[in-house]
C-alpha cells in the first residue's frame, strides 16, 4: 500500500476520532448544562456517565411527547387556596399536612400533563423542565415515606412541607413548558423558604 495513502487514512482516522469526542463532550456539557443537579444525581445513581446521559436523553424524549400546559388562572387560584389550607393544617396535624401537601403536588402535575403513576418516572419528567426543583420533590417524597415507616420527625415533616412548597410554587406559576433548547436557571426557590402559615 502506498505510504502517502496509509499516511491520508491515519490522519482520517484521527480526525474523526476526534470529531466523535468533541461530540461527545458537547453533548456531556449540553446535557450537564441543560440538567444541573440531576446530572449530578443520575451520574451517582447510575455510576456511569455513559448510562446517566443515556437515561437523561431518554427523558428529554419522554416528556416531548407528553402534553405538558400550564395551568388556567381559575385552577391556579384553587390550587393556591388549597396549598394555603394544607399549610394551616401542619400547626395540628403535621403528618396529615404532608400526605395532604404530596396528594396536592400530585393533582398539580397530572393537570399539566405529568403522569404521576410512578414517583420516579415522575421525578424524571419532572426533572427535564424543573430541574432545579427536583431534587425538592425527592427530598419530600423521602420524608414521606419515611414517616410511614414512623422514621420521621417533626421536624423532619416540616422540611417536607418547604420541599414541597419549592416544587408547588415552580408548578403552579410555571407558564407552560419551557423551551428545550435554552439552558434553565433556578427562579430563587430554595430550602430555606419558610412553610407560611395563614
Amino acid at each position: 500500500m502506498d505510504e502517502t495513502l496509509l499516511i491520508v487514512l491515519a490522519v482520517v482516522a484521527v480526525l474523526a476520532v476526534g470529531a466523535w469526542l468533541f461530540l461527545q463532550r458537547r453533548q456531556s456539557e449540553q446535557l450537564r448544562s441543560r440538567f444541573g443537579p440531576e446530572y449530578e444525581h443520575e451520574l451517582e445513581e447510575k455510576g456511569s456517565r455513559r448510562k446517566a446521559e443515556a437515561e437523561l436523553a431518554q427523558r428529554e424524549k419522554r416528556v416531548k411527547k407528553l402534553d405538558i400546559r400550564s395551568l388556567e388562572p381559575a385552577a391556579r387560584d384553587g390550587f393556591k387556596h388549597r396549598w394555603t389550607e394544607v399549610q394551616a393544617r401542619f400547626v395540628d396535624a403535621p403528618p396529615r399536612a404532608v400526605t395532604e401537601a404530596d396528594n396536592l403536588l400530585g393533582e398539580v402535575m397530572r393537570t399539566r400533563g405529568y403522569p404521576v403513576s410512578d414517583f420516579e418516572q415522575s421525578a424524571g419528567d419532572i426533572s427535564v423542565d424543573h430541574p432545579e426543583v427536583v431534587k425538592h420533590y425527592r427530598a419530600g417524597h423521602d420524608i414521606a415515606v419515611r414517616h410511614e415507616r414512623g422514621e420521621a420527625s417533626t421536624e423532619e415533616l416540616r422540611q417536607a412541607m418547604i420541599h414541597y412548597r419549592a416544587l408547588f410554587d415552580e408548578l403552579v406559576e410555571d407558564q407552560g413548558p419551557r423551551p428545550r433548547e435554552k439552558t434553565e436557571t433556578a427562579h430563587g426557590v430554595g430550602p430555606d423558604r419558610p412553610v407560611e402559615h395563614s
